[in-house]
């Protein structure tokens, strides 16, 4: 079983190699393109990310920024910050709670998009997540509260979405799926929406 430095040190490599290919494609793609500025360009960064708050039997708050930077019309890449905190709570019949689960989540993470076509576009986003949390059993034995172990965990988000420019940015809806699927995964084995919006293009 992999210690926690090892699945930093796999992870940094793979990082390292994810971001030296996006500055290939993008260094070949500005070469062909000819008429584009060459050099770092303050008009290309944008900022952008997710950001959520849901209160209830299921909470959710999540700040997790990032920042990127268009190198042409169809490449961009940027890093980010995942913070987030996520609870559920299970009833029963009687609507009395039963269990609950809490988890926090704070990591890094880069990106690459491609445009393909106008308005749409496909994300690789690789990540490294430290995360925490406990589980409270209101009933049975035994009840109380339990800390979980805390444990780094790798995820690799695969997606896309429409990007509708707005103002002096645009708004972003897309879909992403984690592929690693590790334990302690916090997206789980499910579909990920988010909606956002890039301050720039």
């Amino acid at each position: 079983m992999k210690t926690a430095i090892e699945y930093m040190l796999t992870m940094k490599k793979q990082l390292l190699f994810l971001a030296l290919f996006f500055i290939s494609i993008a260094s070949g793609a500005q070469e062909e393109e000819g008429k584009e500025k060459k050099g770092f360009q303050k008009e290309n960064l944008f900022i952008g990310g997710n950001f959520g708050l849901t209160f209830g039997d299921y909470t959710l708050i999540n700040i997790s920024p990032q920042l990127g930077y268009h190198f042409n019309k169809t490449i961009a890449a940027g890093v980010g910050i995942n913070a987030q905190y996520i609870s559920y709570k299970q009833r029963d019949y009687n609507n009395d709670p039963v269990y609950k689960s809490s988890r926090g989540v704070g990591g890094l993470n880069i990106f690459g998009r491609v445009y393909p076509i106008q308005n749409i576009m496909l994300q690789v986003q690789p990540e490294m997540n430290y995360v925490f949390g406990k589980d409270t059993y209101y009933t049975g034995t035994p009840a109380g509260t339990f800390n979980r172990d805390a444990v780094i965990v790798p995820s690799l988000l695969l997606g896309g979405g429409a990007v509708l420019p707005a103002g002096k940015g645009a708004l972003i809806a897309s879909v992403f799926y984690d592929v690693l699927q590790k334990d302690n995964d916090p997206y789980g084995r499910r579909p990920i929406y988010n909606f956002g919006y890039n301050i720039g293009f």
